[in-house]
């Protein structure tokens, strides 16, 4: 017998044995001394009965209904029925740029429909998507010898952070912008798809941290500190990889960390050097995130997080997003790399630094080469389904999905607040090798010191020539204004 049948059994006996406690007895009213009529009755007690049938505690009851814990497909459905599966990262707006170049309203593409490629919202439907970070990402710039050489970098990530939220609002019914983690709540019990700005490379703030406060302002809610390049903050691990020196984390490094524990954005530590994971981890004041990166000790790949920084991200209550990408899921064989393979990694991840810090980060519509079982935004359900079969309860399923992130999110929105209740001023330092126009000789200097260094270091006499070498020397080469 049931646990329903037998509470019934029991609310029947209390009521045969005390009747006249427990029975409901309907009067027979009446009017101008008369009974009311029977079809009234009738309609109050249809009504009644459909009050009973719509409460909010029968829907309840329907909800917690059992169901066979085999039944992976069913249990999944209902997990993310009321658990919002939030993916780490995707890098849709990229495609927008290549292929669109930014240009969202000439009706070339409807992504209500299915297209190409990995993402449409017709297929995140499908898959039961209730979050996404779409990554606004700039390739690193070759041409930059230096971190101070000129580069569009920071002007095309500026448009990249523009067309989102304006491909967004052009969804309203199925998307919608979000800036917090309170927001990302809201939007799914609305129905609609939570969708956030992240920034995946520290170069794309041209190496100011002046940069990184701006683009908060404009809704970015992480930065990936390095992608496959280094650059003023530290050392990625394409460079490592390579066979170049693990510089970790240096100095601007340091203090952008700071700012952004202050101001509030997530710090991802995805693409980043080993060494850059630990210094970063040693100086935190607020979780850190890994947006789309697996365990090294399932596969040994520099992109991966070693088990020690795993357990250095479980004391610091950050989160870290198992990636789909198939050559870091099998170097030697990528094309062999199955949703098995993620699996492997969300378990692993889990083992070492418990349930509470697993995540999903795709890196759809970003990588060509997606592993077999995943190949787009719709399987998100049977990767779940999987990791239900290898023994997750749906309750760690819940933290994976989303509620792990969203804690992160919510914690590191709660620290900022404290920074900033200290009275802590923004950061102000600079990329130490960063040079500065001179100013010019018959400037209105505010202070006597200034105008001494001009004479003394030679101030340009032309007012417009404002550009100037790392020699201090006007350089030709450059643009003048």
């Amino acid at each position: 017998m049931s646990s329903t049948s037998q509470d019934n059994g029991i609310q029947q006996d209390q009521i045969e044995g005390n009747q006249q406690e427990q029975s409901v007895i309907i009067h027979p009213q009446r009017r101008n001394g008369g009974i009311l009529n029977s079809s009234w009755a009738r309609g109050s007690l249809l009504a009644a009965g459909l009050a009973v049938i719509l409460s909010p505690i029968t829907w309840i009851w329907f909800a917690a209904s059992p169901v066979d814990p085999t039944d992976y497909a069913e249990r999944t459905r209902r997990v993310l029925s009321t658990t919002p599966l939030i993916d780490g990262h995707n890098d849709l707006p990229w495609q927008l740029r290549i292929e669109l170049h930014n240009r969202i309203y000439d009706g070339r593409v409807d992504l209500t429909k299915q297209l190409l490629g990995h993402t449409d919202i017709k297929r995140m439907r499908q898959g039961q998507v209730g979050g996404q970070f779409w990554s606004v990402y700039v390739d690193c710039d070759t041409q930059q010898k230096h971190f101070e050489d000129p580069s569009w970098v920071v002007r095309d990530t500026l448009e990249q952070i523009d067309v989102t939220p304006r491909f967004i609002s052009e969804h309203p019914e199925h998307l919608q912008y979000c800036d917090t983690a309170a927001c990302v709540r809201k939007a799914f019990r609305a129905g609609r798809i939570a969708s956030m700005i992240g920034i995946e490379g520290g170069h794309q703030v041209g190496g100011s941290i002046a940069t990184i406060r701006q683009m908060y302002e404009l809704g970015a809610r992480y930065i990936t500190m390095t992608h496959n390049c280094d650059n003023s903050f530290g050392t990625s691990a394409s460079t490592v990889a390579a066979g170049g020196e693990d510089g970790g984390l240096y100095n601007l490094g340091h203090d952008a960390i700071r700012e952004m524990n202050r101001l509030g954005m997530m710090v991802d530590l995805s693409h980043v050097s080993h060494q850059f994971m630990r210094d970063a981890l040693s100086i935190a004041r607020a979780p850190v995130i890994f947006s789309h990166s697996g365990a090294y000790s399932v596969e040994p790949h520099l992109r991966h997080v070693p088990d020690d920084v795993l357990r250095s991200v479980k004391k610091n209550g950050g989160i870290v997003m198992a990636v789909f990408v198939n050559r870091f899921l099998n170097m030697k064989n990528p094309d062999l790399a199955t949703i098995h393979d993620v699996v492997d990694h969300v378990f692993r991840i889990a083992e070492v630094c418990g349930w509470e810090c697993v995540g999903l980060g795709s890196d759809f519509s970003g990588t060509p080469y997606v592993p077999i079982g995943l190949e787009d935004v719709s399987k998100f359900p049977a990767l779940i389904e999987l990791i239900m079969e290898r023994g997750a309860t749906d309750e760690q399923i819940r933290l994976i999905a989303g509620e792990n992130l969203l804690r992160v999110w919510g914690e590191i929105e709660h620290r900022a607040k404290e920074i900033q209740a200290t009275g802590e001023k923004p950061s102000e330092e600079e990329y130490a090798e960063r040079h500065w126009h001179k100013g010019l000789k018959n400037s209105p200097w505010m202070l006597r010191e200034s105008r001494e260094k001009a004479i003394v270091n030679g101030a340009a006499e032309n007012p417009h020539m404002f550009n100037v070498g790392r020699d201090g020397k006007h350089n030709p080469a450059v643009k003048q204004v």
